[in-house]
C-alpha cells in the first residue's frame, strides 16, 4: 500500500507503482485534492487557485487516465475538513466546491483508510494528509500514522514533511525504516533512475 505525495505525481512514477507495486494508493493532502479535480470536482475557488499556483492543474489529464485505469486501486477522499472562520468544519465531497481552504481529509476518509491500512503487509508513507502544523487539521495525518505505527506492516517512510509528522507525532520508533534520504529511496523503490544511481551505474560499466 502506498500513501502518496504530490512529488510523485510528475512522470510515469505513480503509474508504475500502482502497476506493479502497490495494491492500493490512498490520497490526501494536496494529492487528494488533485485526484479530486482529476475527477471532475470542483473544489472551490482558493483550493483550485492553490493548485494553479503550484503548477499541477496540468497533470489533470494524466490523472484522469491513471484512475480511469486502476479505479479500484486509487482511493480519494470522502469528506474534508475545511477552514471556516479559524475552526475546523468537515464536508463531503459532494457538498463541494467550498469558499474555504481545505487543510484536512475528513472522519469518513479516515475511516475507510484505516480498514485498509489494517489489511496491509507493506506501507510506503510519501506525504502528510493535510496540514497537520495546524492542530486543528492534525486530526487526519496523526489518526494515520498511528494506525501504521501500531500496525503488524512492514512501514517505509520518506519525504522531509512526512519525516517531520512522523517525528511530531512521536511515532519514529514504531515506523519500520525511517528514510535520511528524504523522497529520494520513495522514488528509487517505486522505479525512478535517480541521477547518482544512474552515474554509478554507468562508472562500474566503464570497468567491467
Amino acid at each position: 500500500m502506498h500513501l502518496q505525495s504530490h512529488q510523485g505525481l510528475r512522470g510515469t512514477v505513480l503509474d508504475r507503482s500502482i502497476k506493479e507495486i502497490a495494491d492500493y494508493v490512498l490520497t490526501g493532502g494536496v494529492v487528494g485534492q488533485v485526484f479530486l479535480a482529476a475527477k471532475g470536482v470542483d473544489l472551490g475557488k482558493p483550493n483550485m487557485d492553490y493548485l494553479e499556483k503550484k503548477e499541477l492543474m496540468s497533470l489533470l489529464p494524466g490523472i484522469k487516465a491513471l484512475i480511469q485505469e486502476y479505479p479500484d486501486k486509487i482511493k480519494t477522499p470522502q469528506d474534508l475538513a475545511v477552514e471556516v472562520h479559524g475552526k475546523r468544519k468537515e464536508i463531503s465531497v459532494n457538498e463541494l466546491p467550498t469558499e474555504y481552504p481545505i487543510y484536512d481529509i475528513g472522519t469518513k476518509t479516515v475511516d475507510d483508510y484505516v480498514k485498509t491500512i489494517r489489511k496491509a503487509k507493506s506501507i510506503v508513507i510519501s506525504g502528510p494528509m493535510g496540514v497537520y502544523e495546524k492542530k486543528e487539521f492534525s486530526f487526519g495525518t496523526k489518526r494515520i500514522l498511528e494506525e501504521i505505527a501500531n500496525s503488524k506492516a512492514f512501514s517505509l517512510a520518506g519525504g522531509g514533511h512526512t519525516i517531520s509528522a512522523i517525528e511530531e507525532f512521536g511515532l519514529t520508533k514504531k515506523i519500520s525504516y525511517v528514510s535520511t534520504a528524504g523522497g529520494a529511496l520513495i522514488e528509487f523503490l517505486m522505479g525512478k533512475k535517480l541521477p547518482g544511481v544512474v552515474a554509478l551505474e554507468k562508472a562500474a560499466a566503464k570497468t567491467t
